[in-house]
């Protein structure tokens, strides 16, 4: 298993290239068409909220980098640490922004600083099956979502 931090460029593997492609082109940008390039039309995908197969996969993708990109359009996000063992790939993000976008209400313009844990399958230059979890509690609070929960 190879592990590595803030990867020089000299030192990507193709899949890290497809991460960072996925992170960097589609969810900082909204940019959803990146999904056809980069994930196969088979994809299995067992995140929460977007779990699915082929066509429905592929489409809960796309959904989730509109929905972020709508929520935080202004969003930076990299990985800052990545290992790999055969085709799986595992990363750590980190996103930051602005909540500028209805997030369960509107807006609250609030800082967003969260991290994301994925674990993808690459096969030859594509996401074949990917698993994903994003601090979803630590986005709601900053968000001010859970304060609007409590009396």
């Amino acid at each position: 298993m190879s592990t590595m931090t803030n990867r020089p460029a000299t030192d990507r593997s193709a899949a890290y290239e497809v991460m960072r492609r996925v992170f960097e082109e589609g969810f900082a940008t909204g940019n959803a068409d990146v999904v056809d390039e980069l994930f196969a039309p088979d994809l299995v995908e067992h995140q929460f909220g977007l779990t699915g197969t082929g066509a429905d996969a592929i489409q809960h993708v796309k959904d989730a980098i509109r929905n972020v990109h709508e929520i935080m359009p202004e969003a930076v996000i990299t990985i800052e640490d990545s290992a790999e063992d055969g085709d799986k790939i595992w990363t750590r993000v980190w996103g930051r922004g602005i909540a500028a976008g209805p997030f369960f209400g509107p807006p609250s313009n609030r800082p967003l600083d969260f991290t994301v844990i994925d674990v993808a399958r690459v096969v030859d230059g594509r996401i074949v099956e990917h698993w994903g979890v994003p601090d979803r509690f630590a986005i709601l609070a900053q968000t001010g979502v859970l304060d609007r929960l409590t009396p």
